[in-house]
């Protein structure tokens, strides 16, 4: 298992508590793995704290990463590569690709996609299907 990037699908598997999701994070912290969350996906995902309990424990054995200019230009020069809309997936590809991640996600076909216009290799790996 390499290292994870997790999108807004994996955030929303963990929130509803999907027992693969839950297992896959405690596969990557038991060894040693932080995974890393854009801060883009955490805002799309985020809805009420409240609410999000399980959200909130899950994101404390994450690393949040803030999008900086720089990382904002090159998730946008890959959406125009691409040809796609979506910023946050643009975010999560450009953040996976820096380190050679594995992206886990609910909706692996948008991912592919920007994963194919990028220049290291990122592998999609689908939860909850």
């Amino acid at each position: 298992m390499n290292s994870a990037t997790f999108d807004t699908g994996m955030l929303i598997a963990l929130d509803r508590n999907d027992r693969e999701a839950w297992v896959v994070l405690r596969l990557l912290v038991n060894r040693g793995a932080v995974p890393t969350v854009p801060t883009a996906v955490t805002a799309q995902a985020w809805r009420d704290g409240r609410r999000q309990s399980r959200l909130a424990q899950a994101l404390g054995k994450c690393r949040l990463e803030a999008l900086t200019e720089e990382y904002a230009r090159r998730a946008g020069e890959l959406r125009a590569r691409a040809g796609t809309s979506d910023i946050v997936d643009a975010v999560v590809v450009e953040s996976a690709g820096r380190r050679g991640d594995d992206v886990y996600t609910g909706d692996i076909a948008d991912l592919e996609h920007l994963a194919e216009h990028i220049g290291n290799a990122v592998s999609i790996v689908p939860i909850g299907r």
